[in-house]
């Protein structure tokens, strides 16, 4: 499974990181929309994202619900098909609930950082520090916490777990 340490946190002014953001990425902004349907799963989480109406990934993940920089293992499965994919997963397995966002795309060395309007929510930021075979843990969350110092985010506006999460209501 591919790895990747990441924290989540709520913005109060996106202006504000985006331009510190802009400052320290290599490349960006990639404007991307995503309409992710979560499904009943037993173990970890299962979302269909979908991108487009040719082009969807079907993505796997365990990740603990804790404050601060955490380790993400996953798996991700590209679809051409993401309507009848979402279609053959709802009728099996039932939908849990759907997340909608306009995402800002960055990247900072190993790390994309991620800037989210989420429909219901509001404005996020996440970093996702990608750890290959020879990355330690250690090492992806001293990488985190230091983006983290230098983006001005607090550690009072992390945020424990998934944006499906924190939806009282599923759009779908």
């Amino acid at each position: 499974m591919a790895r990747n340490v990441e924290i989540k946190a709520k913005l109060h002014d996106p202006h504000i990181i985006i331009s510190r953001v802009e400052q320290i990425a290599d490349s960006g902004p990639v404007m991307i929309d995503q309409d992710d349907t979560f499904f009943h799963c037993s173990d970890g989480r299962l979302k269909l994202r979908e991108l487009s109406a040719n082009q969807g990934e079907l993505i796997l993940y365990h990740r603990p619900d804790v404050s601060g920089p955490k380790t993400s293992t996953y798996i991700i499965s590209q679809t051409s098909e993401p309507g009848k994919m979402r279609e053959i997963l709802s009728a099996v397995l039932g939908v849990a609930g759907r997340v909608r966002k306009r995402r800002h795309l960055y990247l900072c060395g190993s790390t994309r950082i991620h800037i989210d309007d989420v429909e219901g929510l509001g404005d996020f930021v996440e970093l996702e520090v990608v750890l290959d075979n020879s990355d330690s843990v250690e090492s992806g969350q001293q990488i985190a916490e230091e983006l983290m110092t230098r983006l001005g985010i607090q550690s009072g506006d992390l945020v424990e777990v998934a944006y499906i999460d924190m939806i009282p209501v599923s759009f779908t």
